[in-house]
């Protein structure tokens, strides 16, 4: 598993990378199953070639992964909304790989592919009482914003939305 000195290749996955995706989304459902919008079982049960297009980028959400020495240690992913926002989701870092810098390279490049993309804000939503993934997201000028919601697969669990701006 990764050290500090490890290097970190962040990069986004491609249909061949279908495997990979597959093994580090579950990981992360089992681990942090109420930070998502998806279920294990659901994610469990699709396809080899829903895999296949989860990882190949061509349709939402895609995925970036952080891999080091060649194991997949985290993920996160980024998709447009119906009302045309740029959203950061499915955060994940492995429990071996956390306070490495790992979490706040993904964030990293989600800022910068919303930017790439003539994006000029990014939104996530969170829960509240996650104060790791909060401090994160604070850390990268996020800021909460009043709305609140159930989570979709979840509805004991609220989240709330933050918002990050990009300042020239």
């Amino acid at each position: 598993m990764a050290t500090v000195s490890s290097p970190v290749l962040i990069r986004p996955t491609a249909e061949e990378d279908w495997q990979i995706l597959k093994t580090v989304l579950l990981s992360a459902l089992l681990d942090s199953p109420t930070a998502f919008g998806l279920r294990y079982a659901t994610a469990a049960a699709y396809s080899e070639q829903q895999w296949r297009e989860c990882a190949s980028g061509q349709t939402q959400p895609q995925y970036l992964v952080a891999m080091v020495q060649g194991q997949a240690v985290g993920l996160i992913g980024d998709a447009i909304s119906r009302s045309h926002e740029y959203n950061l989701i499915a955060m994940w870092v492995h429990s071996k790989c956390r306070g490495l810098g790992i979490a706040s390279r993904l964030v990293n490049a989600i800022q910068t592919r919303a930017i790439e993309r003539g994006q000029r804000k990014v939104v996530l939503k969170v829960s509240p009482d996650n104060t790791r993934a909060v401090g994160l997201y604070r850390r990268h000028g996020f800021q909460f914003l009043p709305e609140r919601e159930a989570l979709a697969n979840q509805p004991d669990i609220s989240v709330q939305k933050m918002e990050w701006k990009c300042v020239d």
